[in-house]
């Protein structure tokens, strides 16, 4: 029969096994090898030459750090300009969707039948409204980065005050916009009946208005990718061009009557269509000198 041991004895036994072989319980010592550093050559190894042997990356030439660029794509109240007239087509579209179905409807026809060319409903005016909108917005952000395409030395005074340049070209557009219209209204009442005035007025609204559509993916390749803004301003150049000369075909429809009417279709396109084009460019200017100041 086994006899009970108190555990006091058996700590007491541990010690004085300890005690009697200490190389039992002790870790083996290794001393390190290189304490003065590697050696030039080791066994096996390649011997290491000097660090200036040794391969080098050359890094490549980036020339001087170019100071940041600021554009419209990267000022939030223009983007807020922008995003504000495409929300106000947006929520204007569920109502009046029948406007931009007759779009062409607007801008070729030129039939005279009374009931056919009513005064446009509260929401096809509010679609309209808001496509304008749009249009004097895309064409106030285009002519901010054609001048500073065009005229590199006021870029710096354009890119430290984008807001108000843009906020001031949009304006520029829509007063543009509105002398147009009245002017085209007079013309209208000046040398045809109501119903063509109203047919001339509505084909210069829908052109107007599909401009605006035409021309804003232009400006956002062209603020994405300014590199191609020559190329990208010529693109929005031509829509607008394509947009003068649907209006214009139409025009001529309407006053056309005889041989004669040429001679005043003429002066008409000197008069309204290029001599303004010629005064915008230089409010433009003069609009940019003051904000310069």
């Amino acid at each position: 029969m086994p006899v009970a041991t108190h555990p006091a004895d058996t700590v007491q036994a541990a010690v004085t096994q300890v005690m009697q072989h200490p190389a039992d319980t002790v870790e083996p010592y290794y001393a390190p090898q290189y304490l003065d550093g590697f050696p030039t050559a080791a066994a096996g190894d390649s011997t290491l030459g000097s660090i200036n042997t040794l391969p080098m990356m050359e890094l490549p030439d980036t020339g001087q750090a170019q100071p940041f660029a600021r554009s419209p794509l990267h000022d939030t109240p223009s983007m807020v300009l922008l995003l504000a007239g495409l929300l106000a087509v947006a929520l204007s579209y569920h109502t009046g969707y029948k406007y931009i179905e007759n779009f062409f409807h607007y801008m070729f026809s030129t039939r005279r039948r009374e009931n056919l060319f009513e005064d446009h409903t509260v929401n096809e005016t509010s679609i309209l409204a808001a496509l304008i909108a749009n249009t004097c917005i895309v064409g106030g952000f285009l002519i901010y980065l054609a001048v500073q395409l065009l005229e590199p030395s006021l870029a710096p005074s354009l890119q430290s005050s984008v807001f108000p340049h843009i906020a001031a070209y949009c304006g520029l557009t829509l007063g543009f916009y509105a002398v147009q219209w009245v002017v085209y209204k007079l013309l209208g009442y000046a040398f045809t009946d109501k119903v063509g005035a109203k047919l001339w007025i509505d084909g210069f609204k829908s052109t107007q208005a599909f401009l605006g559509l035409t021309l804003l993916p232009v400006l956002f390749l062209l603020m994405l990718y300014p590199t191609h803004g020559k190329f990208l301003l010529g693109v929005a150049a031509s829509l607008y061009l394509v947009a003068r000369l649907f209006f214009v075909y139409k025009g001529f429809r309407i006053f056309y009557s005889n041989l004669s009417s040429i001679i005043y279709f003429i002066l008409y396109l000197c008069a309204v269509e290029i001599v303004p084009l010629a005064i915008l460019a230089g409010v433009t200017y003069w609009i940019t000198g003051i904000l310069h100041t």
